[in-house]
């Protein structure tokens, strides 16, 4: 009998944890907002075009004063992102708009011309 219930109660367990897990990805995934990558069109003037990886999409983000942009791994400015330059963009929804919280260029275009 005891077996019975240890058995039951492990099921249960092991369902809950399978329906609650999308629920949890879901919230983390909101909190830290969506990523995408592509390649610099334009950047300046607090805005930033950027097309997909493969040149296609192209679209603007605005880019505010509080908007984390990094180099590798240094601190840069919107100004330092290169025409052709592969930066991963993090959104988040805010209200009914779309706020960019983090460029990254993961290759610099300098970084590039070097090899």
């Amino acid at each position: 009998m005891l077996t019975k219930r240890l058995v039951g109660g492990f099921g249960l367990l092991t369902l809950m944890l399978y329906v609650s897990t999308p629920v949890f990805a879901a919230h983390a995934h909101k909190a830290g907002g969506s990523t995408h990558k592509g390649k610099v069109v334009e950047a300046g003037g607090g805005k930033l075009t950027m097309t997909d990886m493969s040149g296609q999409n192209q679209h603007t983000h605005d880019i505010s004063a509080d908007t984390a942009i990094t180099c590798g791994k240094k601190k840069c400015g919107l100004e330092d992102l290169k025409p052709g330059a592969t930066v991963s963009v993090t959104a988040k929804k805010e209200g009914d708009s779309t706020v960019v919280t983090k460029v990254h260029e993961t290759m610099s275009q300098t970084a590039k011309e070097s090899k």
